[in-house]
């Protein structure tokens, strides 16, 4: 009869068999599940530090290589409300918080590209060497306009 197929072998023990789910009163129970081994974070070398620092604000992102994010914080992030978000001291918070994030992944140098005008631009980069992040490139990404297409006719009433 079971020419080609073979039979399971079936264990010397009950307890050797595996837990099938149980019905109680009606209600279906599940099966545990084995929680697995949790997973260390990828170690990144050098990553990309983008500090953007507006007159309201300052953010700073982390990215890797590739620009995913690994961390990130603000001003408001950090407690600051008000005229104080905009100020070199809450910068230089911002980057301590945000470096703090990247502890477990082991960024040790990052390109930094700064846009905006305000005033934590110079803080935020020194408060990141401050830090023990080495900044290997420092670039401008402001975007700058370039007096755009032609305006409209002036309006004669």
């Amino acid at each position: 009869m079971l020419d080609d197929q073979t039979i399971p072998e079936l264990p010397e023990t009950l307890d050797e068999l595996p837990e099938a789910p149980t019905e109680e009163k009606g209600k279906k129970v599940k099966a545990l599940k084995k929680k697995g081994k949790k997973k260390g974070y990828r170690q990144i070398a050098s990553g990309r530090a983008y500090i953007t620092a507006t007159y309201n604000n300052t953010i700073v992102t982390f990215t890797d290589a590739t620009g995913n994010v690994i961390a990130q914080s603000s001003a408001g992030a950090c407690g600051f409300k008000g005229p104080k978000k905009s100020t070199p001291y809450a910068a230089s918070i911002i980057v301590k918080n945000a470096v703090e994030k990247t502890k477990p992944y082991g960024l040790t140098e990052a390109a930094v590209f700064v846009k905006g005008v305000g005033s934590g631009r110079e803080s935020a980069i020194r408060a990141l060497n401050a830090q023990g992040i080495q900044v290997t490139i420092l670039k401008d990404i402001t975007p700058i306009a370039h007096n755009g297409c032609r305006p409209k006719k002036v309006r004669r009433v």
